[in-house]
């Protein structure tokens, strides 16, 4: 077991690890902003400087791009599929095949991240019309109760809390396990088990970090098996249960894919939206003018949000593997050549956001930014993020309209998802309990 892991490692992440720590030491900038720590806290300068190097750029081990237009050229385009590791050149596909498979990863077929159709486009008809426009914005009222409920848990529990721990995490876990069946009660342990998923998103991981990765999604994955019986004993109309009835059919999903699907919906169903919930608060805690315009004018609420995605993206990065020879921004890419797509990088192209570096929630262009991705991968998610982005903050600082940094926020040690794990605040002040949600935010 130990060895098989051993492998998988050096096979996913030492071999890849190695290659770039000796480019990034030869001063390769696509290698430091792939794995060096210390850009981590601020990458937008780098972005900025491979940005002026070229639309495209050879980078560590794969072509890179900061560039808006690139970045949404390739999403879009049908001659780009997503990273898979079956796609690895020869010798590692070996490796992969001696380390085997010890859990269902995020970056692992049959996961919606890793796939494209026509298995993509079944996965997908299966949950969407559960995150459809229509479905979501019927849920505002029970994420402001949510909301509220979390709150005045806080208010009563002291002048000082962790944001993260007490509020930015819980709002989305509570939502999406609602949402999909899962128990509530269980909440904590999915954002535990969610934050060592979010470990397999980066390359060039530690053995430590990547021994934790496998722990935290083989332990989801055992639970999740165990809980699609009790699925069955009690259906219900959410997405769990849609998804075991498809698999119970015997048409449409195998167990593998019930699993990962599941897995997937639940841990993303939350991990980005606690990264966007956090950088929004941070920012409009260090931007107190911009607050003032939102108390003044709510009706920007989500334009904010829009802003808060753009800024400082809970997505920073995603990767695309040409299906065949193609052209980008006029340089020829060859069948099978991985490109890095900094989504962060492009949210502060200066060519579609002017002064990009500066936080303005009335922003006009804010809306094209790419956090979200774009294409036939654009995330199912995005609308139900939105909308808790959007009533979590403005529930939040109408609350504990005081509320402010008591130290500095620590930001969360990956680097494809970009937010904080710890944010230190004094509430200050607070409504009463009973106050009501739904007058402040609904549209």
């Amino acid at each position: 077991m130990a060895l098989r892991r051993r492998i998988r490692w050096v096979v996913r992440h030492g071999l890849i690890r190695r290659t770039v720590q000796r480019q990034m030491r030869a001063g390769d900038l696509g290698s430091r902003l792939m794995i060096d720590p210390a850009i981590r806290e601020d990458p937008f300068p780098y972005y900025d400087e491979l940005r002026a190097k070229g639309d495209v750029v050879t980078g560590g081990v794969a072509l890179m791009s900061a560039h808006h237009d690139v970045c949404l050229t390739v999403l879009r385009s049908p001659d780009f599929g997503q990273m898979r590791l079956d796609l690895m050149p020869g010798v590692l596909r070996l490796g992969m095949k001696l380390g085997g498979r010890a859990v269902l990863g995020p970056i692992e077929r049959p996961s919606m991240l890793v796939t494209d159709p026509p298995e993509h486009t079944r996965y997908r008809k299966l949950v969407t019309r559960a995150f459809s426009a229509r479905a979501v914005a019927a849920m505002r009222p029970r994420v402001g109760e949510i909301a509220e409920e979390l709150l005045d848990e806080i208010a009563s529990s002291g002048p000082t809390v962790d944001l993260v721990q007490r509020y930015a995490s819980l709002l989305p876990a509570t939502v999406i396990a609602e949402m999909l069946g899962a128990p509530v009660a269980m909440r904590r342990q999915f954002l535990e088990w969610g934050a060592g998923a979010a470990l397999s998103l980066d390359v060039g991981l530690s053995y430590r970090d990547f021994r934790r990765s496998e722990e935290d999604l083989g332990a989801l994955h055992r639970w999740m098996l165990g809980h699609f019986p009790e699925v069955r004993r009690a259906r219900r109309d959410d997405v769990l249960s849609t998804l075991v009835t498809a698999h119970d059919q015997g048409e449409q999903l195998s167990l593998d894919e019930l699993s990962s699907i599941s897995m997937l919906l639940l841990a993303a169903g939350f991990e980005t939206t606690v990264n966007l919930l956090g950088n929004g608060a941070v920012l409009l805690m260090r931007h107190p003018d911009q607050l003032e315009l939102l108390r003044a004018q709510p009706q920007r609420w989500s334009g904010a949000v829009e802003e808060i995605l753009r800024y400082d993206s809970p997505v920073q990065r995603t990767g695309r593997i040409a299906l065949r020879d193609t052209v980008v921004a006029g340089r020829p890419v060859r069948a099978g050549s991985s490109i890095v797509l900094l989504l962060g990088g492009a949210n502060r192209d200066p060519e579609v956001f002017p002064d990009p570096h500066r936080f303005d929630v009335q922003r006009p262009e804010a809306d094209q930014n790419v956090a979200f991705s774009s294409g036939i991968h654009y995330c199912i998610g995005a609308a139900l993020a939105r909308l808790e982005g959007e009533v979590g903050l403005q529930t939040l600082f109408r609350r504990f309209p005081d509320l402010a940094l008591t130290g500095t926020p620590h930001r969360r040690p990956t680097r494809v998802l970009r937010g904080y794990d710890a944010i230190p605040v004094r509430l200050s002040s607070h409504t009463p309990t009973g106050t009501s949600v739904h007058s402040s935010t609904q549209r």
